[in-house]
């Protein structure tokens, strides 16, 4: 039954399984710190697999979007195509930010989340400093585009590759035979992207079980204000708001595009990082959407450095949670404040680590809220992070295709086969044919020129 299920129903089920498992060495007390089960199944061997897991997909994301964009930009052949690109790419990004933390602030003032409640806590929080935001478009460009990669910069990387990719235009034909080999070697990183896809659902069982075996559900209950608000603010702002943009703007279908999005956020969802998801956010856009890879190669790397939705929604959310329990009084201005902060502060703290709190701590101190109100919601913000992955993901999905199909680089006819890219999948043979000819080039192109050194000699 395992062997003939698909990719997506393996990772669901891996998903699913990881959850109860975790709940249930969460709540059966085997977890407790010093236990068998605590020292070598949770932070052994599923630390081990996770972040195997993890780190294999992160091992692909700075060479995947340094070659691809690069060719994205040739294939794209017109400067001016590309900054219209970029410009609506960003104008649509900064829109659906507004929107998302509109939603949030609505939704928390509807319901009223944080009145009365009297809860402590023992966590503090210490704010990291965000750069100036002078700083991040200064940087933009790498003094060291080398650090840049091995840091995962990721504003960086994108200029330097758009660079490499305008300047291989100026050169013109003599440059053909680079970018066919670049071509080539992007093909050889997507493969590598569908080899490491296979081990997916062990991937994602082994995150989801330590993360609920360490978590569990406990702390929730005591936050269920704030938890289901945000919860019902992300699913609100990805399956409405999100859907009917998608819609009016693409005029593509929402079911189909949804399907197609499912493993993506499962993967998003798991491991909490939409840096480590571009490959496969890539991959699912190109291969299963029809979105040439031009448009994807910049939108979805740009789309995962600054486009927080998600993140944003738990800034409008939270603010109105920590002011209603320190008794504040937010007015217009202070929630158009908390809008235009979220959206300039997805820019400003593109790249940093733990960027979701430290725009929270910036969002607080612009309205005036005490900064340790964070402490209050750190302890569910590991498993609502997971979450708002998800849905920033969707987005940076979702806004690709409207770009793509506004600016006639989708194949339609891929978009709306609902099996397009689902059969490529590495089952671990190697076609033979493609074997012996592989082998065939090798000799004749190595092994002979040898042979003929040596009768020569």
């Amino acid at each position: 039954m395992w062997k003939n299920m698909g990719l997506t129903g393996k990772i669901i089920v891996a998903m699913v399984l990881g959850i109860i498992l975790g709940l249930f060495i969460n709540y059966s007390g085997l977890n407790t710190e010093g236990s068998f089960v605590n020292n070598y199944v949770t932070n052994g061997f599923l630390a081990i697999v996770g972040k195997l897991f993890v780190n294999s997909l992160k091992m692909l994301v700075v060479p995947l979007v340094l070659i691809s964009l690069i060719c994205g930009v040739c294939g794209i052949g017109d400067i001016r195509l590309l900054g219209r690109i970029g410009t609506k790419t960003f104008f649509i990004y900064m829109v659906t930010t507004a929107l998302a933390i509109a939603t949030a602030i609505g939704l928390g003032v509807l319901f009223g989340i944080g009145k009365g409640m009297n809860i402590e806590t023992e966590a503090a929080f210490e704010s990291e400093k965000a750069p100036p935001l002078l700083d991040v478009f200064s940087n933009i460009i790498p003094s060291n585009p080398i650090s840049a990669m091995a840091n995962g910069d990721m504003l960086s990387i994108i200029f330097f590759a758009v660079l490499i990719g305008i300047s291989i235009l100026m050169v013109g034909k003599p440059a053909k035979g680079l970018v066919q080999s670049l071509e080539l070697i992007n093909e050889v990183i997507l493969k590598m992207v569908t080899i490491i896809m296979n081990l997916a659902p062990y991937g994602v069982f082994a995150l989801l079980t330590k993360a609920m075996a360490e978590l569990g559900l406990d702390l929730i209950w005591s936050l269920l204000g704030y938890v289901a608000v945000l919860i019902g603010s992300l699913a609100f702002h990805f399956f409405v708001t999100m859907m009917i943009v998608f819609k009016l703007s693409s005029g593509l279908s929402v079911r189909t595009f949804l399907a197609k999005m499912r493993e993506v956020q499962i993967f998003a969802f798991s491991t909490s990082s939409s840096n480590a998801t571009i490959p496969i956010t890539l991959r699912t856009v190109t291969k299963r959407m029809g979105v040439n890879n031009s448009v994807a190669s910049f939108t979805i790397p740009f789309g995962a450095t600054i486009n927080m939705d998600g993140t944003a929604i738990m800034q409008g959310t939270a603010t109105i949670f920590i002011a209603n329990i320190y008794g504040i009084d937010l007015g217009v201005t202070e929630y158009l404040t908390v809008i235009l902060m979220s959206v300039l502060a997805s820019v400003g703290t593109a790249g940093v680590p733990g960027v979701g709190l430290i725009m929270l701590s910036m969002v607080f101190a612009q309205v005036g809220l005490p900064i340790e109100g964070i402490g209050l919601i750190l302890g569910v913000d590991r498993i609502l992070d997971m979450l708002r992955t998800a849905v920033n993901v969707g987005g940076d999905a979702a806004v690709t295709a409207i770009v793509a199909k506004s600016e006639g680089k989708m194949d339609l006819a891929i978009y709306n086969d609902p099996d397009a890219g689902s059969k490529d999948v590495f089952d671990g043979h190697i076609d033979e044919n493609s074997e012996r000819e592989f082998s065939e080039v090798f000799s004749d192109g190595i092994m002979g020129s040898e042979y003929d050194d040596v009768k020569r000699g």
